[in-house]
């Protein structure tokens, strides 16, 4: 996909729900064991097989058809937004079955056979400051900044890097528990191939993008670092363990300023998913480019139709 939509990677078109999925599905025995595989099987590195090849889905796909024969599929959290819930990530009013379940669908279509699990999630991120009603008020004890409060007055809930931090952990514990909560509906209604629950049993990915609400200056790249670091933290001590970034080095740079703001206090070292490739060929030469995060680039993405998709590198 490319980065063209608002809080997500791109907007592929909406199609109409196909039985063809639901009658894919019905027949699929494959385990919802996330296990990692330890090469890329028969595709290698070229991209000539399936096993190095996956798509990503979100709400712009829900209630429509979605893809089948990826070796891995990332599903969205969110519904565009860092405090928004993708109607279809589980069973609910709108899409009702597990069958229209885009988590149900990576786990129970994808093949796992390459070096990627069968499913990933990436989720939103922002840091809108203060002016929103879910800022925060109090911190944790594990936040690295301090309390969330204005140093020396009776001030809560200001505008500053312990926020910050104290937003990004409540936004990933929230979309935590929205993984809970879809897992366990769609185990409730299909019971053969159960989907796990646990935020360990995927990798996470955190979508940063310009689209979306971050401060800026040098004292708010520093609280967009800090926003960051806390969603990580918060995946972290849920048992994740791999953290990456979707973005681009441009991106990346205006948000954080290359991973560090201007305090010092790294956000770096994790693997990158890049956008930006019209074909297969172009994803797998972007492999090749400069990690901005200095993780390594992990993934890469091109557009495709009518599902962008995604190389393993």
């Amino acid at each position: 996909m490319m980065l063209v939509s608002p809080g997500h990677p791109g907007v592929p078109r909406v199609l109409g729900w196909g039985a063809a999925l639901a009658a894919t599905l019905a027949i699929l025995t494959a385990s919802p064991a996330l296990a990692a595989r330890p090469s890329h099987g028969g595709g290698g590195g070229r991209g000539g097989g399936s096993s190095t090849t996956g798509n990503d889905v979100s709400y712009p796909q829900c209630g429509g058809s979605l893809p089948s024969g990826q070796a891995f599929g990332i599903v969205g959290v969110n519904d565009g937004l860092a405090n928004t819930l993708n109607p279809c990530l589980g069973p609910s009013t709108s899409y009702p079955s597990y069958s229209e379940s885009e988590l149900y669908w990576a786990v129970a279509a994808s093949s796992g056979t390459g070096s990627q699990l069968r499913a990933s999630l990436y989720v939103n991120t922002a840091d809108p400051g203060n002016g929103v009603s879910d800022w925060p008020t109090t911190s944790t004890g594990a936040d690295p900044y301090g309390p969330c409060t204005a140093s020396g007055t009776p001030s809560v809930g200001v505008d500053s890097t312990a926020c910050a931090w104290q937003y990004g952990y409540n936004k990933a514990t929230q979309d935590i528990s929205w993984l809970t909560s879809a897992a366990n509906a769609i185990n409730a209604q299909e019971t053969t191939s159960l989907v796990p629950s646990s935020a360990s049993a995927y990798p996470w990915w955190l979508d940063v993008e310009t689209a979306n609400s971050w401060q800026s200056g040098p004292t708010g790249l520093d609280m967009n670092v800090a926003d960051l670091q806390g969603m990580v933290a918060a995946l972290t001590a849920a048992g994740a363990t791999k953290v990456g970034v979707y973005s681009t080095s441009y991106q990346w740079g205006q948000i954080t300023g290359g991973g560090i703001g201007t305090s010092g206090v790294p956000l770096t070292n994790l693997p990158d998913w890049i956008p930006g490739a019209r074909n297969l060929s172009g994803a797998v030469s972007n492999c090749q480019l400069s990690s901005f995060s200095g993780g390594g680039v992990e993934l890469t993405q091109w557009f495709s139709r009518p599902f962008d998709s995604d190389y393993a590198c």
